[in-house]
């Protein structure tokens, strides 16, 4: 059995990012500790983040405009777990997340899912433009910021296709949005336009722009393409929104309400303004309008009439955040089944008991219906994880009646056999779990708690840990098209 007064524990994260121009993947070590007192019921947090090893930037390889290259961004990911003296086997927790216009390709998704189960026992996949902005706001160090300054602060991840935004306070996530800005959009082979991508396509359509590809490089209708993204940044950023906006909005529009006090850039964009990596790895050099978009958002008006603080990580942040931000710890008194775990992409229902008992198992049943509707329509046995919030205070006969209620309705599914995964909002996992176990239910039981999760979130849960936690991801899985 674990020491709860064991110093350390420690753990590998593996971030791996593949977006639209650059792969990269950055290996990290977590110290886990016990913070609560001898007497105290045990919580274990990660108390430190190391960063042991930082690929340096590949160029995401394609097979063709359509289709990545699996083999080869596996054949990198191998080669650079063994620079780091890492084999996949050791890792337990991080993301590979996949960015920018890459997520559009055919085989997107397909490829996450295969590189989550051959290149680490516990690597996730996710994806997802909000998520994406998220993450590198973390990496980025605007997360951080955001408490130190008790500003406003966006963080604008832009890399080869994309810019995600994320808009913090005070640590709080106020909103995200993400638009069709990139270095990637327009390229160059040997002086001239080879491609334009979809977005811009329309945008030159739209505002009578005279670009098309076969024309110069240096054509100055360029100029009035990337003056646009600058402008058209400017305006979601101070929730101004026009109609010809639309065009660069992949997806919704800007949801904060705050104003915007500070901007922090990071991403691929913001490297050819800060030159971070000048002289410590090599950055490929691409045929494209990023050094002239970094040139605009610099020069633009309205975007300098916000506070620029400098990004802790340029082109690194989404990787960053990716390996070191995405792994949460349960609570240390839970009721897990070790042989099932790992278990991964479990979609999330929520089911709130707005602090009534009595009312809430009376939806109860016909709620995990609708679940079994939404993540099994097809009737093949998809598991779920029932997320059990909004519980009043509860005594051992309530547990029991809710643990009663849980057997019956978990028999419901397709496949009754599979594991009952619960996350419990409040302290009530491991009693819970032993209630439906002195019940000899017959399923398998998964039971944490301490992780927040909502509908729409996946979630991975890790194996169990020396100190008896499970290391959490919560994701999502959306893959945005062009």
């Amino acid at each position: 059995m674990f020491d709860f007064n064991r110093k350390e524990e420690t753990i590998i994260s593996a971030g791996i990012d593949i977006g639209t121009s650059t792969t990269k993947l950055i290996i990290s070590r977590f110290s886990l500790m016990n913070l609560a007192g001898t007497t105290h019921v045990p919580r274990i947090e990660i108390v430190d983040k190391e960063i042991i090893y930082k690929s340096p930037i590949f160029r995401t390889p394609l097979k063709d405009a359509s289709t990545i290259h699996v083999a080869e961004v596996e054949k990198i990911i191998r080669s650079e777990y063994s620079k780091a003296g890492i084999e996949a086997a050791e890792i337990e927790t991080g993301a590979v997340i996949i960015t920018g216009e890459t997520a559009t390709k055919h085989n997107a998704q397909e490829m996450l899912h295969y590189l989550s189960n051959e290149v680490g026992d516990f690597l996730v996949a996710t994806a997802g433009p909000d998520l994406e902005g998220i993450i590198a706001a973390k990496g980025s160090g605007a997360y951080d910021y955001s408490a130190r300054s008790g500003k406003v602060i966006a963080n604008i991840d832009i890399g080869g296709g994309t810019a995600n935004i994320a808009v913090y306070k005070d640590k709080e996530l106020l909103g995200t949005c993400t638009m069709h800005i990139g270095g990637r959009l327009i390229e160059f082979r040997e002086g001239e336009i080879i491609s334009i991508s979809p977005p811009i396509q329309r945008l030159i359509e739209e505002q009578g722009i005279l670009l098309k590809v076969g024309d110069s490089k240096d054509a100055k209708y360029i100029r009035l393409v990337t003056q646009f993204m600058a402008e058209s940044l400017s305006r979601i950023l101070k929730n101004e929104v026009q109609e010809k906006d639309h065009v660069l909005l992949l997806g919704h529009s800007p949801n904060w309400k705050d104003d915007v006090e500070s901007i922090v850039f990071s991403g691929g964009i913001s490297e050819c303004i800060y030159t971070h990596e000048l002289g410590v790895h090599s950055t490929a050099e691409y045929d494209d309008i990023g050094q002239d978009l970094a040139l605009e958002l610099q020069q633009n008006e309205a975007l300098n009439s916000f506070s620029w603080l400098e990004p802790i990580e340029t082109v690194r942040a989404t990787v960053l955040g990716a390996g070191t931000q995405t792994t949460e710890i349960s609570g240390a008194t839970i009721q897990v089944s070790t042989q099932d775990l790992p278990v991964k992409n479990l979609p999330v229902y929520n089911f709130n008991f707005h602090s009534n008992l009595q009312e809430g198992l009376e939806r109860f049943d016909a709620e995990i219906k609708k679940a079994i509707d939404l993540y099994d329509a097809t009737r093949e046995g998809q598991n779920f994880a029932l997320y059990i919030s909004g519980l009043p205070y509860m005594g051992f006969r309530d547990i029991q009646k809710l643990s009663e209620a849980i057997i019956q309705v978990m028999e419901q599914r397709p496949d009754p056999t599979l594991p009952i995964v619960l996350v419990v909002q409040t302290d009530h996992a491991k009693v819970m779990g032993q209630t439906l176990l002195a019940m000899n239910v017959q399923q398998s039981i998964i039971c944490i708690d301490q992780i927040s999760v909502d509908h729409g979130d996946y979630m991975d849960i890790g194996k169990s840990l020396e100190s008896g936690v499970v290391p959490v991801v919560v994701k999502t899985l959306t893959f945005h098209s062009s």
